[in-house]
């Protein structure tokens, strides 16, 4: 089965020091660096994917700020392909649709940044165009939530997104049970 790694919006904006600094961004791209290095290895398609707002007024993800750049933990290679886009699904308004068909992708490893955003549109996204779906639970991120007077945790709006992926959108696994898996594919996909 074709597998792609799709890495949504791991840019400067969302660690330490940025714009909109998430909970754990840190430990979800070094988790996803794993992943990339596994499919690197194994000469597998990767995709990156790179939000620039294009709305008046933007507070993070601003073209032509260090903050909108990949962060360096998985910098893309020159030969990975980059795709631009400007709402938090992946799939809207890009080329990322064309792409997948193009290569015979019928399986999609997601991992990024924000897990109750873009995460969640864009696994929602590809499942309804018929692709099977991992998220790498650890290799995500979020931040915390305020509803009403109510403030969610980070940890709990992370796991309550998941939880609602998980089965139907996708199997939400860690970074190690996802390289298990992705194994098991290439093996008995084997001749």
């Amino acid at each position: 089965m074709n597998t792609a790694l799709l890495l949504v919006d791991f840019q400067n904006d969302y660690f330490p020091g940025g714009k909109m600094e998430l909970y754990k961004s840190t430990e979800a791209s070094l988790n996803a660096r794993e992943i990339l290095e596994f499919f690197r290895d194994k000469k597998m398609p990767i995709i990156h994917v790179q939000h620039f707002s294009i709305y008046r007024g933007a507070a993070f993800f601003v073209p032509d700020t260090e903050g909108v750049k990949i962060h360096f933990n998985v910098t893309p290679l020159a030969n990975e392909k980059v795709i631009k886009k400007n709402y938090p699904n992946s799939f809207r308004e890009t080329e990322l649709l064309d792409n997948l068909k193009f290569n015979e992708i019928q399986k999609i490893v997601i991992c990024g940044m924000m897990t109750h955003m873009c995460i969640d549109a864009t696994a929602r996204a590809s499942f309804d165009y018929g692709f099977e779906n991992i998220i790498i639970k650890d290799a995500c991120a979020t931040k915390a939530l305020v509803f009403e007077n109510t403030t969610i945790p980070a940890e709990y709006v992370h796991y309550s997104f998941l939880s609602a992926l998980n089965y139907t959108y996708g199997k939400v696994l860690s970074t190690d049970d996802t390289i298990k898996s992705v194994k098991t594919s290439l093996k008995s996909d084997a001749p």
